[in-house]
């Protein structure tokens, strides 16, 4: 039965598809060369002409139908090679760690011995090309082309028997006689920005908008990228770290004029913990490229489609939520009052650099993280409600009918870790109770005001106005063994407890998906019989519209239809969260319908039986699938069923139904869904119950 109920899955997923499992593609071996070709619309196709002569460049060259964009190019990469601290209890799951702090060497990766491998994957070809190495790692070159698709994934994939290695690369291609005529971008406004071609000209680095750059030719363009999540390891800070490259001698190490992505080694200059690189793990160091027949504007707003020109679309019945944001407006709010000597709104802060970026976002409702500072613990009670009240005050005027900015705080005392509160309206709360001091006492002009001194005041606040808690950046950061630490706690145990919050943090460019630390603790408090909720968090501080804001965020699609009123109260979007009602995506991949037997994540199915559970969904991407996985658990155990999506294209939307036998003797069930470039989406889990 579960062989059957996989099969039919596919075949749900397949509909409308061409051909199943042919990509299209066509191989033509000859004189040392090899042309491929595939399909990249229903009416183009697009050839790559390999040299298998090692004294000549690895790519003849790229064409869209008979008109050739690029000739004679290779692939290049730099790989910096630094360590793990291995002696922290973090280990592999670290944040707090600075390999540029430490000895490192950057590598040009050599190629190697060539010959065309080509694999065939649904309808999708990998063409493994070349041999590689760089200082201790070792590996090859591969291309994926997918059928009906310009995208072209070109990889260095690398590997190593050392431990304790943590890594950053920087990659793109290069030409001796680069032949193209321009070199097109966005600015960091959105304006297109056009360089002649100078063969001359060092290499520059670029701050961008939409992370792409192109090489403009006589026959079409070709566009690089990155994936648009996956190659950002985590940081505190979102800063456009001009993470795209043109000219000749990047590094110091490529002579060759080329295009390409990069990073910056030292990040935001706090902690930077780059790749993890665990030993005999392929480390796919990617970068998409998309061909066109128009100009370089062309493939810049081809790219952008693959994000939604970095814009949450819009989901019936749904908001958007995102949450965990350090800006400190409040604190900027009261020092530059100071500074200007007025009581009203400070210049410059009439309309917040961080709200245009969240509207440009496509967000609904933000969930701040104020205060984050040590200091904030030891305020006394006129101090904290000042700083209270003013933020409480620019939430309000800062919120319209378009977006619902709330607030918030990361707390961070008498639990135990880190932790996020959430009320559903303005809360005045000191966070050091002395002794004698009541719980709650009124006091003119902000009425009731809490004082909390140890977990169960927290408890009892939470309870008194039906707030909300969760760990925030779970087993990380200065959360590691947390909520494991106090999962028996009363609470932890409580309704007002919500659970954890998703990140993709730490980074390993080994794995095919993002923020397994939370996924993996999802699935234990599910079998804790917790019935917890882990809903995405950005974890960021400062968020400017010059900003890479897109590429370290996600986002929670509430079943919320219509945005609160800030003056009602948002009691509606606790609830929303509290009962599991949204899914968290990357924004490339929706799962806007998931239930089992008609129940949605959150809800409670009673199991029949005489009956099979049914499993309906509808799902939206942008770049091709990669995978599903429908994971479930008994209270014990961990089941994870992946399902291929291989024969999904790109831009595709697609309903499934299928009863699905097995979860008659699981607890829970949730679904993720992943695509080739690492981006994915998650539910919660729908309970079941005999």
């Amino acid at each position: 039965m579960r062989r059957s109920f996989l099969h039919l899955l596919l075949v749900v997923l397949r509909l409308g598809s061409a051909t199943a499992a042919d990509s299209g593609a066509v191989i033509e071996r000859k004189d040392g060369s090899a042309e491929v070709s595939w399909p990249i619309s229903e009416k183009e196709r697009g050839k790559i002409v390999f040299s298998l002569k090692e004294d000549q460049p690895l790519i003849k060259s790229i064409s869209v139908g008979e008109k050739p964009i690029v000739k004679g190019l290779n692939p290049v990469t730099l790989l910096t090679v630094g360590s793990r601290d291995m002696k922290s209890p973090a280990g592999w799951v670290a944040f707090f760690d600075n390999p540029r702090l430490r000895h490192y060497d950057t590598y040009a990766v050599k190629l190697g011995r060539r010959s065309l491998n080509d694999l065939k994957d649904g309808n999708r070809v990998l063409l493994q090309v070349a041999e590689v190495s760089a200082g201790p790692f070792k590996g090859h070159v591969q291309f994926t082309l997918y059928r009906n698709s310009p995208l072209i994934l070109m990889e260095t994939v690398l590997s190593t028997e050392e431990d304790g290695r943590a890594i950053v690369y920087d990659t793109g291609l290069a030409s001796a006689k680069p032949d193209w005529k321009a070199t097109v971008w966005r600015d960091t406004q959105g304006q297109v920005q056009r360089a002649p071609l100078d063969v001359g000209a060092e290499a520059s680095n670029l701050a961008v908008a939409g992370r792409a750059i192109v090489a403009e030719g006589e026959g079409g363009a070709l566009a690089v990228f990155p994936a648009p999540h996956r190659f950002f390891f985590p940081l505190d800070e979102a800063f456009n770290l001009k993470f795209v490259w043109y000219g000749r001698n990047y590094g110091k190490l490529l002579p060759d004029y080329g295009i390409g992505i990069r990073q910056s080694n030292d990040g935001d200059k706090r902690f930077v913990p780059w790749f993890n690189a665990p030993p005999n793990t392929k480390q796919q160091l990617g970068m998409f490229c998309l061909i066109t027949d128009g100009g370089g504007e062309k493939a810049l707003d081809e790219v952008a489609k693959y994000t939604h020109a970095d814009r949450y679309p819009k989901l019936p019945g749904h908001s958007t939520f995102t949450s965990h944001y350090h800006i400190e407006h409040t604190k900027e709010y009261l020092r530059k009052q100071k500074e200007q000597n007025t009581t009203g709104v400070p210049a410059g802060l009439e309309v917040p650099g961080f709200v245009k970026t969240f509207k440009a976002r496509g967000v609904n409702i933000v969930h701040l993280a104020e205060f984050h500072n040590g200091q904030t613990p030891k305020m006394k009670r006129d101090e904290r409600l000042l700083e209270l009240g003013t933020m409480h005050r620019e939430c309000e005027r800062l919120s319209d009918p378009e977006l619902l900015i709330l607030p918030g705080e990361e707390a961070n005392v008498h639990l135990g870790g880190h932790w996020l509160s959430f009320f559903p309206k303005p809360v005045y709360w000191v966070l050091n109770r002395e002794g004698g001091k009541p719980f709650a006492e009124q006091v003119e002009g902000f009425g009731t005001v809490y004082h909390v001194g140890d977990p169960g005041d927290v408890l009892e606040l939470m309870e008194k106005e039906n707030g909300l808690m969760w760990t925030a950046h779970a087993r990380i950061k200065s959360s590691i063994g947390y909520p494991d630490k106090y999962k028996d706690s009363e609470f932890f145990r409580s309704k007002h407890f919500l659970g954890a919050a998703w990140k993709a943090m730490p980074a390993d460019l080994s794995r095919p998906t993002l923020g397994w630390r939370v996924l993996d603790l999802l699935d234990d408090m599910s079998n804790w019989g917790a019935r917890k909720q882990a809903h995405g968090e950005a974890d960021l501080f400062r968020m400017e519209t010059d900003f890479e804001t897109y590429a370290h965020m996600n986002i929670n699609y509430l079943r919320l239809d219509k945005l609160p009123n800030f003056k009602d109260g948002w009691q509606p979007v606790l609830d929303a969260l509290r009962s599991g009602a949204f899914f968290t995506t990357t924004g490339e991949v929706l799962i806007s319908d998931f239930t089992i037997d008609g129940k949605a994540s959150g809800e409670t199915v009673k199991l029949k039986a005489d009956a099979d559970p049914v499993l309906e969904g509808h799902l939206e991407w942008t770049f091709p699938l990669a995978f599903a996985v429908i994971v479930s658990g008994d209270g014990q155990k961990v089941t994870r069923h992946i399902v291929n999506m291989n024969d999904t294209e790109q831009f595709g939307s697609h309903g499934m139904k299928m009863p699905v036998d097995y979860l008659k003797e699981r607890t829970w069930v949730r679904l993720e869904v992943w695509d080739v470039a690492g981006n994915g989406a998650y539910t919660q889990p729908v309970w079941l119950e005999k």
